[in-house]
């Protein structure tokens, strides 16, 4: 079975998982992130109870 490497990913934002119903703070910010060219990904990081929008790329400086 070959070996797997970790690819690093940048956070781009941090969002609370306990928003108002109906509110979609992160895939708001990742759809605007989108429209600029930045491919990203909204995940669930389950430990902090947060919602983070994450890049393969790197994030401008």
């Amino acid at each position: 079975m070959p070996a797997t490497t970790a690819q690093a990913r940048a956070v781009l934002e941090r969002f609370p998982a306990g928003g108002p119903r109906g509110s979609w703070p992160a895939e708001e910010y990742a759809a605007a992130q989108r429209a600029h060219g930045t491919d990203v990904q909204v995940v669930m990081d389950l430990v902090s109870d947060q919602f983070l929008v994450v890049t393969d790329d790197t994030p401008p400086q």
